[in-house]
């Protein structure tokens, strides 16, 4: 299993917003930060925004800050927001050059076998919150000082 970049970019911002709870964060900031596009990081937080992650003030003194405290915002959740797809395998054919199913899928044990890893990984993602990720250690690698509460 591996997450896009855009699930990666949104676990960052909120990891960003979780060590700077006392004050709103600028896009630029994050980027900046991270050494990641702003125009990406626009798109990332207008879906972060969607899904109840993050609220976005606009004009002076504007700037991001976390829907709801860092307890309440679970990982697994999040990943499952940011993926459009989280198919393992694609056995029904939709991205085969001939949109055909794969010959094997009517006796296929495979897609079980992966549908159960897919859900074993879901459920140690479920099993964290942002509160847990959120250990100062990151914040002493941006040169912060431990999060802010």
């Amino acid at each position: 299993m591996r997450l896009t970049l855009h699930t990666d970019y949104a676990l960052r911002v909120l990891i960003h917003l979780g060590v700077h709870t006392s004050r709103r964060v600028s896009i630029r900031e994050i980027a900046q930060a991270y050494r990641i596009s702003e125009n990406h990081l626009v798109k990332v937080v207008h879906r972060l925004g969607q899904g109840g992650f993050v609220t976005t003030v606009r004009g002076r003194g504007g700037g991001l800050e976390l829907a709801r405290p860092a307890s309440e915002i679970n990982v697994g959740a999040v990943v499952r927001f940011t993926e459009d797809d989280m198919t393992l395998v694609d056995c029904e054919g939709r991205n085969s050059t001939d949109g055909r199913p794969c010959v094997l899928s009517p006796a296929c044990v495979l897609r079980g076998v992966l549908g159960d890893a897919l859900g074993a990984f879901l459920a140690v993602l479920d099993r964290y919150t942002l509160a847990d990720l959120l250990t100062g250690r990151e914040a002493a690698l941006l040169g912060l000082s431990v999060p802010e509460n």
